[in-house]
């Protein structure tokens, strides 16, 4: 099973990066370009099948959704160390983001069945080094230093105190089966079990307790299997109006098992982490006439209670020299719950070419003092913006497209923070750090800050073929 469906996140998910905090606000250029909001307005099998399986229940035809798109995104990290301050923009590139979706309606039917492979979600950055250290750690000074030339202090090279080359790469594919039944001609309930491939690689890898001369470690890509569920109502009035509400559950994963490596070659303890997909409670209602469909979505996202999330700060080691004493490794993200709103409007008003835009708002999930731990996941957009279109080039095949536009709001920021107190581990009489961990348990560094902020542009083609007899 684990290797099936690693082909199928190959072929259908190579990368895909988040929105709201690391959740895909839509799935497929339809539900895209409506910001989402689908849990009561079933326009199109992706964004039914992404948000309320009952929605499904809607369409009474065999049809065949595919979309594939581009995606660009411009995150910037800055950081500032008493009169060092500087950006670095990350060099990724264009990513994919593919979507396929199917479903089998019959009229004669009040049975519905769909499957689905979306990528759901994702985050991803590639800060290189900056080399332009003025001294290293052990306060040596750096020859080539130059003032006049761009700083960051998070990543100057670890034996310099930063990071050093920062890249991480986390996705998610979601494979459903879904069911859908009618009670009544109004009246619709859903249930759809899913089956995850996650894949996460990070440099310098945070989980992982540094070693004193050596730094953190780099890791390999660790993938884990995940299983869950989705349940949904549907009503639709017989005047066009309609309410929709769907639980998805927590996709509950087995470990990541990392195998690291020093950044000198040497290979480094293995570790392990659990990364689930947190809980989502959608609210949906919308409205149809001949002329438009409007939708509006409410979404929570319930990070803190799922593991990788929820836990926060540094790890306290139990037992040896270090008992009492963060080790260095990360705990896990602490991110707060989030609330997003998505709104879309269709226009059907030109024949066989339905308009439509979108806007998804997202809260930001990341504490300002937990700034931070969350520099390889920055992909945190708190307003979106939509304009797509759909052609009905026949009765069975419709082309859609959507152009996307996200920014964050403003910068996330908080401190630089250093794991290491002021003991003496090492025995050599000396303080092996610069702060007292008993007041200070993040490890604050004063006089510093880390921020990021980040723009996304996308654009989506897809087709939906639907097979009439």
């Amino acid at each position: 099973m684990k290797n099936i469906l690693k082909l199928a996140f190959m072929l259908f998910s190579a990368i895909t990066f988040a929105q709201a905090g690391h959740i895909m606000q839509g799935v497929g250029s339809v539900n895209m370009s409506m910001g989402g909001a689908s849990t009561a307005q079933p326009i199109d099998i992706s964004g039914a099948l992404q948000w309320n399986p009952a929605a499904i229940s809607t369409f009474d035809n065999k049809i065949l959704n595919f979309d594939l798109g581009l995606f660009f995104s411009s995150p910037e990290l800055s950081s500032s160390y008493g009169p060092l301050t500087g950006v670095t923009e990350d060099d990724r590139g264009v990513s994919p983001m593919p979507a396929l979706a199917m479903v089998w309606g019959n009229e004669e039917s009040k049975h519905t069945f769909g499957v689905s492979a979306f990528g759901i979600s994702g985050f991803g950055v590639t800060f290189p080094q900056n080399n332009n250290y003025p001294q290293d750690r052990m306060g040596n000074v750096n020859p080539n230093f130059d003032q006049s030339a761009p700083v960051n202090p998070i990543n100057f090279p670890q034996m310099a105190g930063g990071f050093g080359h920062l890249e991480s790469d986390y996705m998610l594919l979601q494979v459903g089966f879904t069911w859908a039944y009618e009670i009544s001609d109004n009246f619709s309930v859903g249930i759809q079990p899913t089956i995850n491939y996650g894949a996460l690689e990070l440099a310098p890898n945070p989980i992982a307790s540094p070693s004193q001369t050596l730094g953190y470690p780099e890791s390999d890509k660790a993938s884990a299997i995940g299983i869950g569920a989705q349940i949904g109502v549907y009503y639709e009035s017989d005047g066009g109006f309609k309410l929709g509400a769907s639980y998805k559950t927590t996709q509950s994963f087995g470990d990541l098992e990392f195998k690291n490596t020093y950044l000198d070659g040497s290979a480094a303890p293995d570790v392990s982490f659990n990364m689930d997909y947190p809980a989502i409670l959608s609210f949906g209602t919308g409205y149809s006439n001949e002329t438009i469909d409007i939708a509006l979505d409410y979404r929570m996202v319930d990070y803190e209670n799922t593991d990788g999330f929820a836990e926060k700060g540094w790890e306290i080691a139990e037992s040896g020299q270090m008992a009492g004493f963060p080790t260095g490794a990360v705990n896990g993200f602490g991110w707060k719950n989030i609330n997003i709103l998505s709104v879309g409007l269709q226009y059907k008003g030109i024949e066989k070419m339905p308009l439509r835009v979108g806007y998804t708002y997202s809260s930001n999930p990341i504490d300002e003092e937990l700034a931070f731990f969350s520099t390889p996941a920055t992909a945190v957009i708190a307003n979106a913006f939509q304009l797509g279109f759909g052609y009905e080039i026949n009765e069975n095949f419709t082309l859609n497209g959507v152009f996307h536009y996200g920014k964050s709001d403003g910068k996330t920021s908080g401190s630089l923070l250093n794991p290491t107190p002021a003991v003496d581990f090492n025995g050599d009489g000396m303080p092996d750090g610069p702060w007292d961990a008993t007041s200070n348990p993040l490890g604050v560094v004063p006089n510093s800050e880390v921020g990021y902020e980040m723009s996304t542009s996308m654009i989506m083609l897809g087709f939906s073929y639907t097979f009439k007899e």
